[in-house]
Order: C-alpha cells, then structure tokens, then sequence
C-alpha cells in the first residue's frame, strides 16, 4: 500500500532484547518527526507491553516475540505478540495494581501505562495460545515547511 509503511520483527523472549526492541519502533516511529515526549511515550508503552509477553507470556521459558508496526498518515499502530500461555481474564489483567506475580518485584501497572501512554490499546488473548497487544499514538507534531 502507498499510503502505509509497515515493519515487523521478532526476537528472543529474553529481557536484554526489550531495549533492543524500545529503539527499534522508536526509529520506525522518528519518520513521523514525532517530539521527544511522544517517543518516550511509545517507548514506554512498548516496553510494558514487551515485558509482559517475556515475564508473564512465556514465564521464562525462551521463545519468540513478534511485533508488528504501521504508519498510516500521522499514526503508528504497534502490536506486540507472543504465543505464550494467554490471558485467562483480560479485563481483570487490565485492573491496575492486578497481578499475577505477587511475589516478584511486579507492580501491576504494566496496562495502566499502554492506556496512559498511547491512544488506543486492544489486548486479545486466548489462554494456551498467547496474546496480542496492539495500541495506537497519533502524532500530532507537523514538520514545519523546512524540515521535509
């Protein structure tokens, strides 16, 4: 399509590669021109969103993560995708401060952050099968004449 640019991605389920990740949508996302808030914001997003899948998708073992992002006018939509164990109940998984590792240093705000960060975020899951994050950050930052 002439009105998209898209990229996709995988990599390790291993928690060195989240930074990894961060910079690489964030350089998908800089054609966009964005301020140096909405990349921190996509930034943060992403990373919640990418540790969730590592910690609770694959619960340590070492498989793939695969994201997804599309530029379309002035938004980027990024998906964020394992084939993990799923969620169980989305709507409670989405409740700040839930979570399901009590014992570990996990605050259970990983969704509030997507939500606060982005414009849209949609979570499918299906339990043994994984689940698919996919939010939204229109970018609201237009280049002036000489900056194309």
């Amino acid at each position: 399509m002439k009105d998209t640019n898209e990229m996709k991605m995988e990599f390790d389920s291993r928690s060195c590669n989240e930074g990894f990740a961060r910079v690489a949508v964030a350089a998908f996302l800089s054609q966009l021109n964005p301020t140096l808030e909405e990349v921190a914001d996509v930034k943060t997003a992403l990373s919640e969103a990418v540790t969730n899948a590592i910690i609770h998708g694959y619960e340590g073992k070492i498989e793939k993560v695969y994201i997804e992002c599309q530029i379309k006018d002035r938004e980027m939509t990024v998906a964020v995708i394992d084939h993990g164990c799923g969620i169980p109940n989305v709507e409670k998984a989405m409740e700040p401060l839930y979570t399901t590792k009590k014992d570990s240093e996990r605050s259970g705000m990983g969704f509030a952050f997507m939500e606060a960060f982005m414009d849209e975020i949609h979570v499918e899951s299906e339990v043994g099968k994984g689940t698919r994050v996919t939010m939204k950050k229109r970018i609201n930052h237009v280049p002036h004449q000489f900056e194309e």
